[in-house]
Formats: C-alpha cells, structure tokens, sequence
C-alpha cells in the first residue's frame, strides 16, 4: 500500500505539534530552582538498624521476664543505676547531653537539605532542574580569570553566597587588572545560570607579597 503523498488530501486534519496548539512556543520559565535535597542513606540506616537492634534485644528482655526468667544483666545494673543516681549526677548528665545532642543531629538532618557542593541552576522549563557542582563553577572562574592579561595565578573558593578570586598579577597596574577581572568574572557569574548567584569577592596582589 502506497503511503498517502504530503501534498494530497487525507481527508483528515493534520495534528498540530505541541508547540503550535499552544500557539507557538512555550514561553521559558526564568525562575529560580530550590536546593538539591539528600537522601542521606548512610545516617538513615544507621539510624533504622540501632532502633531495630535495641527493640529486638529489649523485646527479647521482656519476653525473657513473662516467661519467668531473669532479665539481661545490663537492664537490671541500669535499672539499679537510674533508681540511685540523682537527677545532677555527672554521668546522668553526660548521657542527657549526649542523647540531646544526637537528637538534635538527626533534627538538622531531617530540615536541612544537604547536598552543599552541588548549586542549583536556573530553571528555563519548569520539566526541567539542574545543577551545578562547586569545584566545576570554581574551575570555569579560573580559566576565566586566567585570561585577563597580567593575570599570572589565580584560585577560586567557591561558595554559595560567595566566590572569592585571589589573583597574582605580575605586570600592569593592580588596579587595572582588578577592575578588568570585575568586568570579566562578573559576566562568568552570570553564565554559570546559578538560581543565586554569589556575591564576588576579587584581590590581586603581586608575586611574593601576602595579602
């Protein structure tokens, strides 16, 4: 059977793309994307096996005793210990501030998203998330800084409010080798496509000199 030629009529309506029955293309979406968040299995099987091991010994202590045996011998010196023990005791105060101390770990854990080296990008679809990992970042703002001229070393610290630049300069004037690095690294900023961009922090100085 011969496929019907484009330019005969079918008979039936041809079907639009996506983008021309929404009349046109779909506008980009400039909107800033929130923090990559971290599984963090690691801590969370820790977590889950510590609490299955100590339920499954503690369940096995109380069966033990309605059964008529004796109960583990750490559970009687603790129970002993915890009857005796004043409240202003320096162990009973360790062993508080140790467990409010994990307790407030796994808090933070639980409302904070992690995942700090990698930064969130714009998003220019709202299908569509990236990121973008700090040391990468870091190393495009280098190369850049490295092609200003008198620029002979520069080092990048990246961060996620702040990118510091510390160049050493071995001819021309500082000043006009850091205001060239402000014009240039500010461009590479914007570049990047960060949700928030950092803040530039840029210092030049001369070879063999601190600061």
């Amino acid at each position: 059977m011969s496929e019907p030629h484009p330019s005969e009529d079918t008979g039936r309506a041809p079907v639009p793309y996506p983008d021309e029955a929404a009349g046109g293309p779909a506008p980009l979406i400039d909107r800033g994307s929130g923090r990559f968040w971290s599984p963090r299995r690691v801590p969370a099987c820790v977590v889950a096996l510590l609490l299955l091991a100590g339920a499954g010994v503690l369940l096995y202590d109380v069966v033990a005793v309605r059964v008529h045996r004796p109960a583990m011998h750490w559970r009687r010196v603790l129970a002993r210990q915890l009857a005796e023990r004043p409240l202003d005791d320096v162990w009973v105060l360790t062993g508080a501030g140790v467990a409010a101390a994990l307790g407030l770990w796994l808090v933070v854990l639980a409302l904070t998203p992690g995942l700090r080296a990698l930064l969130p990008m714009r998003r220019p679809h709202a299908d569509v998330r990236a990121g973008l990992r700090r040391d990468a970042a870091a190393l495009v703002l280098r190369d850049r800084a490295l092609t200003v001229s008198g620029v002979r070393e520069a080092r990048v610290r990246m961060r996620r409010r702040r990118a510091r630049v510390r160049a050493l300069a071995h001819f021309r004037e500082l000043d006009d080798v850091r205001a060239d690095l402000d014009t240039v690294l500010g461009d590479a900023v914007g570049g990047l496509g960060l949700s928030r961009p950092p803040a530039l922090s840029v210092s030049v100085r001369r070879p063999g000199r601190k600061g």
